[in-house]
C-alpha cells in the first residue's frame, strides 16, 4: 500500500470574490483561459476532460481538446462513431472540465452536446494537418483491432493515395457543441477554504451564487 496522506499543497495565489468577476460566465472563463495561457506550467491549456454515460450505465471521462468556444458554448471534435459519440447520441447530457494547476484554478461544466453545422466540422478538418487527417480516415475509433500495424498499413495506404489531394471530411467525423447550463469556477484558497462560485442558466439568464469548500 501506498500512503498519499501526506500530499500537501497550500493554494495561495488568488481569490474568486463576486464583487470583482463579470455577471457573464464566459467573460470570466476568457479571463481565466488568458490567465493560465500567460501563466504558463500547462502544456495544452485547452486540454479538458469530458465525462460521458455509456450505454453500460457507467460514466467515463477521458481528455479532449477544446477548439473553439462562444458566448453559445464549447467546441470539440471527435470521431461521431467513438465510444464518446455513441454515448452522446443516447445521452447528451456530459460534464466538461479543466483544471490548470498552476494557476490553482478549476472550471467544471455541465451542459448539453450537439453536433455542430457541417460547414465548422468542414473549416476544421481542412484546417487539420496532413498526416492527422490521414488519421481520422484510418481509424474507427473505439473498436478493437489486431496490433497496431493495422493502423499504421492503412495510414501508408491512404498517404499514397491521397498525396496531393484535397481529402474531404468523412461523414462520421465532426465537431460537438456543449451547451452550458451551469459553469462553476473553483480557485484554491488557504486551509481548504476554497472559493466556488457557480453560474447556472435560468430563465435566459445567468444566476450566480457561491458555494461552500
Amino acid at each position: 500500500m501506498k500512503d498519499l496522506s501526506d500530499y500537501r499543497k497550500s493554494y495561495e495565489k488568488s481569490e474568486l470574490i463576486e464583487t470583482a468577476i463579470p455577471d457573464n460566465p464566459f467573460e470570466l472563463f476568457d479571463l481565466w483561459f488568458q490567465e493560465a495561457e500567460a501563466i504558463g506550467g500547462t502544456e495544452e491549456v485547452n486540454a479538458m476532460t469530458i465525462a460521458t454515460i455509456g450505454k453500460d450505465g457507467f460514466p467515463k471521462s477521458r481528455i479532449v481538446l477544446l477548439k473553439q468556444f462562444t458566448p453559445e458554448g464549447f467546441i470539440f471534435f471527435t470521431n461521431y462513431e467513438s465510444e464518446k459519440g455513441k454515448a452522446i447520441a443516447e445521452n447528451p447530457n456530459v460534464c466538461l472540465s479543466f483544471f490548470w494547476p498552476y494557476a490553482e484554478r478549476q472550471v467544471i461544466i455541465k451542459g448539453t452536446a450537439e453536433k455542430t453545422a457541417d460547414e465548422i466540422s468542414d473549416a476544421y478538418f481542412q484546417s487539420r494537418p496532413f498526416g492527422s487527417q490521414l488519421g481520422a480516415l484510418a481509424s474507427h475509433q473505439s473498436e478493437i483491432i489486431e496490433n497496431r500495424e493495422v493502423l499504421e498499413v492503412k495510414v501508408k495506404n491512404l498517404e499514397e493515395e491521397f498525396i496531393g489531394k484535397v481529402i474531404a471530411r468523412p461523414a462520421y467525423w465532426g465537431g460537438y457543441l456543449v451547451k452550458p447550463y451551469e459553469i462553476e469556477f473553483w480557485q484554491g484558497r488557504p486551509n481548504r477554504l476554497h472559493d466556488r462560485i457557480r453560474f447556472q442558466y435560468r430563465e435566459n439568464t445567468w444566476i450566480k451564487d457561491r458555494l461552500s469548500s
